[in-house]
């Protein structure tokens, strides 16, 4: 697919994209234009049905035990994953987490997780990988 048409002038054809939006624009003149209106990144159809407000628990971010925390070098190495990135891909292991993320009782559901082989698996590699 070639490139699209500017979305500013509407004359040239795209070269880059709004790192917000990912409107296509031609040039720097055409993107501070664009950018004079506040923009925002697009929401898939995927993250809507996913982003219910309904389905937020609020919870204290308290931790009662600071070791508990991870430190930005654990989290890098995690994110860093190929293992995890590629077991992130699995749409069963996402809704699983997501459930978790959104119960009430969120430690009960995870508890109930660790029974799953395949939740277990991603658990033991994230703890590889950030060294425990």
């Amino acid at each position: 697919m070639g490139p699209k048409q500017c979305q500013v002038c509407n004359e040239a054809k795209s070269k880059y994209k709004c790192p917000s939006c990912l409107a296509p624009y031609c040039s720097l003149g055409c993107f501070k234009k664009h950018k004079e209106t506040p923009c925002a990144k697009p929401v898939s159809a995927e993250e809507k049905s996913t982003a219910d407000p309904e389905l937020t628990v609020e919870r204290s971010l308290k931790v009662d035990d600071a070791s508990e925390v991870l430190l930005k070098p654990q989290l890098e190495s995690i994110a860093s994953s190929s293992e995890i990135r590629n077991a992130l891909k699995d749409d069963n292991l996402r809704k699983l987490i997501h459930s978790i993320d959104c119960a009430p009782d969120p430690a009960s559901e995870l508890d109930k997780a660790m029974g799953v082989e395949e939740f277990r698996i991603f658990t033991e590699k994230i703890l590889s990988a950030i060294g425990q």
